[in-house]
């Protein structure tokens, strides 16, 4: 239950960053960086989610499945 949480949160942030980044583009129109660091703290998170699931299915925490037929 935990590990969802945690993925769900990481989801969560993920797509706030993303959002401010679209307003600060559209309000700042090119006069910070305030669009390039949403960014960047978007993909930094989405590495660090894909590491984390990666470590999680290699410790057991988290068990893949496949489809079924």
């Amino acid at each position: 239950m935990l590990v969802k949480l945690l993925i769900a949160a990481f989801v969560i942030l993920i797509l706030y960053n993303l959002g401010a980044s679209l307003f600060y583009m559209l309000s700042d129109r090119g006069r910070s960086n305030r669009t390039v660091n949403a960014l960047t703290w978007r993909i930094g998170l989405s590495v660090a989610l894909i590491l984390l699931v990666i470590l999680g299915i290699a410790t057991g925490v988290i068990q893949p499945h496949g489809v079924t037929r």
